[in-house]
């Protein structure tokens, strides 16, 4: 006897049995589309129903290695579903075209008509999200309602019972629809129990089970359930809201406060003292009433900033008392920092025209001064010796100075017996020495020092006269 031995060299991947593509089947039921495929590697495996890729969300829908498993059939799930297998050499399609067949196609015979057998659909539930919460929990006075509804063919019928005794039309409700929830109004102690919805038709019949505890109302202090409020991280600038849930037999107060830190007590206008530290009360908005006996409240914080941060916390009251939950709230920095003004050199106080003005100032006075005492000087020069001449005898003498041209405070000596460069360096020395002072320069009284005529004869016979006069200014 010989070994065979087998070599799979690597390929694409290759469909391993014959495919049929077009698949039917019953509204309700459970439907498998295999995908035989052989490839080595072995192959990704991906389905797709109308171009949408199927995941781990489509609750009646399960991925296999052997192909895509689908329960309690319905009709929206008829279309064309393309199984994709993939590997690095290549890939490959198998597609299904899925046929649902509802209720009004199935060619069941009425109930009575002949002897053919009877077929049909076994009952199903069409909102089993609506019944995941099986144990339910109310004060005394509230209300609750037990959601059973289900399809199938025949239509199926539904018995409701409490504690497995059956619950008359009465308390059940009249009407089709209403029969496929229970309503329990005005709750009392005595409706806690068991209820039990049965759903059945010729084809099977199903059940689903809810525990129902009515809570005795007392008079006690309020109760914070759930696990809010939660601590909470927000950016800057941006929104957050923090949430409470209260139990109270009656209308609790529901109040928000926020912890001062120290030192900023003087910040507020009131606090009051929750443990050991002190808080202000924020406004509140309106508080909920729930179904479930609870009550509820939000506090929205907009336009988070630095001094938002802190701790948060949910007050609930009523007349027997009151409780209370923490919370903190982070606020992120600012990611554009605050723009830093410009530093001022130390010692600089004026405003920036004074301190520039100032100097303009004593330059423009100096210079002024200098300009008056240039002119003073020309005036001088000009008019220094006055000359009287006569015809033929001498004349009167005239008034000292009367026709000086010269100011009389500016020269000391306009005669020429004070070098008037001199007078000019004395005078700019006392102005700097003053520091630029806009003062007007002092006054000296005229001081006549000396006067002496002089009197010349020419060859003609004409007698000429002039007389000198010294003084000091």
């Amino acid at each position: 006897m010989k070994d065979v031995l087998v070599v799979c060299f690597p390929g694409p991947p290759r469909v391993s049995e014959k495919i049929l593509h077009r698949q039917m089947v019953r509204i309700g039921r459970t439907m498998k589309l295999p995908c035989p495929v052989e490839s080595d590697p072995p192959p990704l495996i991906m389905w797709t129903k109308d171009g949408r890729n199927i995941h781990s969300g489509w609750t009646r829908f399960r991925v296999l290695r052997q192909g895509l498993k689908i329960k309690d059939v319905e009709a929206d799930d008829a279309g064309t579903f393309i199984c994709k297998a993939t590997n690095g050499f290549g890939s490959v399609n198998i597609n299904y075209t899925l046929i649902v067949i509802s209720e009004s196609r199935l060619g069941v015979r009425p109930e009575g008509e002949g002897d053919a057998p009877r077929t049909g659909l076994r009952p199903r539930f069409t909102q089993p999200a609506k019944m995941r919460k099986r144990v339910i929990a109310r004060p005394v006075g509230s209300s609750v309602r037990l959601k059973c509804a289900a399809s199938g063919y025949p239509r199926p019928d539904i018995t409701w019972l409490k504690d497995s005794r059956p619950l008359s039309s009465q308390e059940v409700g009249e009407g089709r629809k209403k029969k496929w929830t229970l309503s329990l109004k005005n709750l009392t102690p005595e409706h806690s129990g068991k209820y039990t919805c049965r759903v059945s038709n010729r084809a099977g019949e199903i059940n689903a089970t809810y525990k129902v505890e009515v809570i005795q109302r007392t008079n006690s202090k309020p109760i914070l359930t759930g696990t809010h409020p939660l601590n909470t991280t927000v950016d800057y600038g941006g929104t957050t809201s923090f949430q409470c849930k209260v139990r109270s037999d009656v209308k609790p107060v529901i109040q928000w406060l926020k912890r001062v830190e120290p030192g900023d007590e003087n910040k507020y206008n009131s606090t009051i003292e929750v443990g050991d530290h002190r808080f202000v009360v924020l406004p509140t908005g309106e508080v909920w009433s729930r179904p479930d006996g609870s009550y509820l409240n939000k506090l929205l914080i907009t336009r988070a900033k630095e001094e938002d941060a802190g701790m948060y916390i949910c007050l609930g009251a009523n007349t027997m008392g009151y409780s209370f939950r923490s919370a903190f709230l982070t606020v992120l920095p600012d990611p554009k920092p605050p723009t830093l003004p410009l530093p001022v050199p130390p010692g600089h106080h004026l405003p920036w025209p004074v301190i520039i003005g100032i100097p303009a100032g004593v330059v423009f006075i100096f210079g002024t001064i200098l300009l008056w005492l240039c002119q003073s000087k020309k005036h001088c020069s000009a008019g220094s010796a006055v000359t009287v001449q006569s015809g033929s005898a001498p004349s009167s003498h005239r008034q000292p100075g009367r026709d000086r041209p010269c100011p009389a405070p500016a020269d000391k000596d306009c005669a020429g017996s004070v070098n008037y460069d001199e007078y000019l360096a004395q005078q700019q020395q006392l102005l700097l020495a003053q520091g630029g002072s806009s003062l007007a320069p002092k006054a000296y009284p005229k001081i006549y020092t000396d006067i002496h005529t002089h009197t010349h004869s020419h060859v003609d016979g004409k007698v000429h006269q002039h007389q000198h006069i010294h003084y000091q200014c």
